[in-house]
This record gives structure tokens, C-alpha cells and sequence, in this order.
């Protein structure tokens, strides 16, 4: 067994360290690096042989799959979860080969002493309410993710990579939604635009991968994980079935992406990653390849699919036949502008209601300025409504970012022409970033909708119907089952009310019921557009009732009303 020389190098924020010194001290969560080379050549080693770790502690076993590096080369990646010692030892599919097939080596594992949140708390699980996400030590995480669907192609170079970071970080951005060498919506199988500084992800047979392009994605991926992002990675895009379908399979092609899973869960396992297993598709197929997916991740990290965003399948539970190969329902709710919003609205309370419960996320809805239309002030009612009827957490998406638009090169079908670094500037992604940190001033993972607390209120929501996408007049007649105010939040201790703008002049703020008897509350406006606070002083109840009548809004546009506990109670006489 042959190792890599290099003793100690950690990169970044310590996220990665490659050694091979027997016994060496690292640190919990951080990525643990390691080669092997074989004197052995293979003629296609992606396909013909299969290399793992096994990683050992006590009863504990991670057994980690190892990804061909290129020319005679295998490298595993492993985060460990505990601290203490480990013993780790190499196993090759090829059990002749001596060079893969090796003695044990012993790794020692401290705590974690940075402030990368995702190390410092460790990976992503469902929280045991079912309803949020938190981190391996128990701390809430609320999802705000960004769509950068065609973020490892070289149409973003990797200064602009680091820039669209950085502006994201700073506006509170915790996810990244982003496509892992699959095939790309729209655009041909192979289409040169795929390509980054490392060439195409693999030849056309899809039987020759290219390390190349993996190790100028290697940087990308491990750049937004040092910036506190988490990178939710597709596999592939479902349009292109015939590469990734049971057909192609049982046509003699290969276990092709079972393959480039497991390639990627070696390659990306070890941060702290969520697996998107394909964007729109439903096909049977699915259902085994979430099962390798989870079979293979020694870390199981939290998987859902990307649905189809037509009204019967617009539900990632209902992509696969087993739910329970799901750890959370991702929703994608349309790209019709203001049509989209009685949809969104029935999507994710249906969502909510149903058992097993499980978190919500809504994972792609009108982006912001697609097809030249859905403004902020609709990327602000999607945050609010989704947050305030349960979701877990919401994604953002902007036109010309998704797929990583310039001036020259934009994808096969071009829904916009404004690049990226432009569309970066599009004040909702900054809105839903003052949205998340108000939240996340109060323990938003204990709310729940109650749209009983205000009036005018609708509990009576529609399934979606496909009228809605093309029937301008039937969404008209449904409007009033949208356009109304939301709330949620925790009983005797604080409510939201979000408060939808208007194309009228309406002010009038709605009327807040079921007011705790003994619970006296302060109440604020926020501007979700700017920020602003407005103090309305304590609460005066309307005589003889539990409800409050707050004063005229300021303007005819949406408002956030918080009422929270006083500090203070004063005895009533």
C-alpha cells in the first residue's frame, strides 16, 4: 500500500487536510485526505474497479468509497464524526491488486477549534419534531438557499465563482443549489457550454469520466463549505432519461449513474453536503438509485429529489415510490409569475399536512426577473407565505444566475438575457436575507401556522389544478384565497403576521385574534424591503375581547406585523 508524502497540509478554513502520517492529530468534521497509487494500470479504472476505506472505531464503521484520481491514482475523503482514534484500512474490488487491498493505519481525532458554523455544529439532519433541519449537535438551521444550477461550468470563472460568494454569504445565504457533472437542463447531451477549466465531466459514451473537471469543481464545492454554505448537489438533470433511466441500464450501458453517484459521494461525502438525487424527473428507476445513494453514503447525509413543476408532481415525496428514501419534501411551484401564488400557497400547506410529517422546503419558484417578470415583491410574498405556513426553509433563484448567464454565453434556450454578475444585484435576494435574520432573532424552529390569529383568514385551500397555469380568468376567481394575510409563530410568546401588498390602496392592517388572556404583547411593523421597524407601542385590546385592531399600515405595499411578549407583565386589577 502506498501512500501520499505530503505530511500535513490543511487548506482553507481547515475544512481539508491530506496526510499519511501514522497516527497524525485532526480535527472533527474536517475532511481527512489520503491517497493510494497501484502499480496496476486498468484500461477504464472508473469502470472497472471499485475502491473503499473502511474507517473504524470501536463498534463504529464508516466504510467510505474512494474516487479514481486520474492515471493509477484513488484518494478518500473522510469527515470524522466523533473525535478519539480511528483505524483505517483499504479495500479494492480487485482483490489482487495488492497496492489497493492494504494493513491498517491509525488516525487521531480532536474537537473542531474553528467557527465554520457547518464544522463547529457538524452535518445537516432532520430535527426529531420532523418539521426543521439542525446540525449533529442539535442547532437549528434555517434553509436559505440560491440557485447556481450550472455553477461548476467555466461560463463562471472562478473569480466570479468567488465573488457571487461572497455576495451571497454576506446577504445570509446558508444553501446552494447546484448541479454535480450530470447533464444540464436545456441544453444538449455534451454541449461544449458544459465545460469548465477542466474540459467536459465525461466523453460522450459516459463510460470515460474526466478527474479534470472534478478537480476544478473540487475548489468550488470546497469554497462555498469554507464560506458557510452547504452545497445541495443534483446528480443529474432528468430531461435527458435516456442516460440515466432503467433503460439505458438494462440496454447494457452500465450502472452509469449509480456510478457518478458513487463518484460523487466519494468525491463531496465528506463535507457537509445534501444530495439532490436528479432534477425533474419521475421515473421508476429512482427509487433504486436513492436506494444506492443511501446504501453507499457512509454519513447519510439529508436527500430529497427535484420535482417535475407540473401541478400533479410538483412534490419531491411523490417522485419515488418509497417515501421514506426521502428525508425532506422539495416542492417546485411554478414559473407564472403571480399565478404562481395560489399555487405556491396550496402546495406547501398541503405539504405540511401531510404524515409522516417531514420538513418542507419549496426548492424552485419563479425566479426573480425569468422571462423578464416576478419581481421582489413576489420573491417576498414566496419567502413569507412558505415561511409562515410551515416550510422549514425556502429557496431564492435569479434569472441569468441559475444558468450562469454573460454577455456572450447564455444556455441553449436563453429565458433572459442579463448575466449573472448583473442579476446578482436584484434587491430580493438581499429582501429574503432581511427576512431570515429577523426570523432568526426569535427560535423560529418552534413556529407553526395559525391562521386562525388573524381575519380575514382561508384554511379551505384548493388543490392545484392545470386551469390555473393558463386560465387567467380562474386564477382571478381564486385570488382571494391567496392574497391574505398569514400567520405563525409560538402561542403566548410571539407572532408573525405577514400582511401580502395589493394593487390597491388598501392600508387597512387585519385584525388579530385569540389573544392569550394573560399575556400582554408589544408590537412592531417590519419592512420587509428595507428593513425598517416601526414600534406600535404595547398592544390595547379591543374592549371586552382578546383582539387587537393595529393602526392604518403606512402603505399599500407588504408589511411584516410582530407581536411579541413583553418582558414585562403587569398584574391585572
Amino acid at each position: 500500500m502506498r501512500t501520499n508524502k505530503a505530511a500535513l497540509l490543511i487548506l482553507g478554513l481547515g475544512i481539508l487536510a491530506r496526510a499519511s502520517a501514522q497516527g497524525a492529530a485532526f480535527e472533527q468534521w474536517t475532511v481527512f485526505e489520503t491517497s493510494y497509487e497501484s502499480a496496476k494500470a486498468y484500461s477504464n479504472a472508473f469502470t472497472e474497479v471499485e475502491v473503499d476505506v473502511v474507517f473504524q472505531q470501536g463498534e463504529k464503521q464508516w466504510k467510505v468509497p474512494a474516487f479514481w484520481a486520474g492515471d493509477k491514482k484513488w484518494t478518500v475523503r473522510f469527515a470524522p464524526p466523533v473525535q478519539g482514534k480511528y483505524t483505517y484500512r483499504v479495500e479494492c474490488s480487485d482483490k489482487a491488486n495488492s497496492d489497493l487491498n492494504g494493513k491498517e493505519q491509525t488516525l487521531s481525532v480532536a474537537a473542531y477549534k474553528g467557527d465554520n458554523p457547518l464544522l463547529k455544529h457538524g452535518f445537516l439532519r432532520v430535527s426529531a419534531d420532523k418539521r426543521h433541519f439542525e446540525h449533529a449537535d442539535g442547532t437549528p438551521f434555517l434553509w436559505l438557499g440560491d440557485t447556481w444550477w450550472k455553477g461548476l461550468c467555466g461560463r463562471i470563472t472562478w473569480e466570479g465563482f468567488q465573488q457571487l460568494a461572497a455576495d451571497r454569504k454576506a446577504k445570509g445565504f446558508n444553501v446552494v443549489q447546484i448541479i454535480g457533472g450530470g447533464p444540464f437542463p436545456d441544453e444538449p447531451l455534451f454541449d461544449e457550454r458544459w465545460k469548465n477549466e477542466g474540459g467536459m465531466p465525461y466523453e460522450k459514451d459516459f463510460e470515460h469520466l474526466n478527474p479534470a473537471y472534478f478537480d476544478n469543481a473540487d475548489r468550488r464545492i470546497r469554497h462555498l463549505v469554507e464560506n458557510g454554505m452547504v452545497p445541495a448537489m443534483v446528480g443529474a438533470w432528468g430531461w435527458h432519461t435516456s442516460m440515466i433511466s432503467n433503460e439505458t441500464i438494462d440496454g447494457g450501458k452500465g450502472q452509469w449513474f449509480n456510478r457518478h453517484w458513487r463518484y460523487l459521494i466519494a468525491r463531496y461525502g465528506a463535507y457537509p453536503v445534501i444530495w439532490i438525487v436528479a432534477g425533474e424527473m419521475r421515473h421508476p428507476y429512482l427509487n433504486d438509485v436513492a436506494k444506492y445513494v443511501r446504501e453507499n453514503d457512509p454519513y447519510k447525509h439529508l436527500m430529497t429529489m427535484h420535482p417535475p413543476g407540473v401541478p400533479e408532481m410538483q412534490s419531491g415525496r411523490k417522485v419515488v415510490k418509497d417515501e421514506a428514501l426521502v428525508d425532506f419534501d422539495f416542492l417546485q411551484t411554478a414559473h407564472n409569475e403571480w399565478a404562481s401564488a395560489p399555487i405556491t400557497v396550496s402546495q406547501v400547506t398541503m405539504s405540511y399536512s401531510k404524515t409522516p410529517p417531514m420538513p418542507v422546503v419549496n426548492g424552485e419558484v419563479t425566479y426573480e426577473w425569468h422571462k423578464n417578470q416576478s419581481r421582489h415583491d413576489l420573491q417576498r410574498f414566496m419567502f413569507w407565505t412558505c415561511m409562515l405556513n410551515g416550510a422549514a426553509g425556502h429557496t431564492y433563484g435569479a434569472g441569468g444566475i441559475w444558468q450562469m448567464n454573460t454577455e456572450k454565453v447564455h444556455g441553449s434556450t436563453a429565458y433572459e438575457t442579463i448575466p449573472w454578475h448583473v442579476a446578482m444585484h436584484y434587491p430580493g435576494s438581499a429582501q429574503l436575507g432581511l427576512g431570515k435574520k429577523l426570523l432568526e432573532e426569535y427560535p423560529w424552529w418552534r413556529f407553526e401556522p395559525h391562521p386562525e390569529w388573524v381575519e380575514p383568514h382561508s384554511t379551505t385551500l384548493l388543490e392545484p389544478h392545470a386551469e390555473w397555469y393558463d386560465n387567467h380568468r380562474k386564477w382571478a376567481e381564486l385570488k382571494g384565497r391567496w392574497d391574505l394575510p398569514y400567520a405563525a409563530g409560538i402561542p403566548g410568546e410571539v407572532r408573525f403576521i405577514y400582511i401580502p401588498g395589493n394593487d390597491s390602496y388598501r392600508v387597512k392592517a387585519p385584525l388579530v385574534k385569540g389573544l392569550e388572556p394573560n399575556v400582554r404583547y408589544r408590537v412592531f411593523l417590519f419592512d420587509p424591503t428595507w428593513g425598517k421597524r416601526i414600534d406600535l407601542g404595547v398592544v390595547e385590546r379591543i374592549a371586552g375581547s382578546n383582539e387587537y385592531q393595529p393602526s392604518q399600515l403606512p402603505s399599500p405595499q407588504d408589511w411584516v406585523l410582530v407581536l411579541e411578549r413583553a418582558k414585562k407583565q403587569t398584574r391585572r386589577r
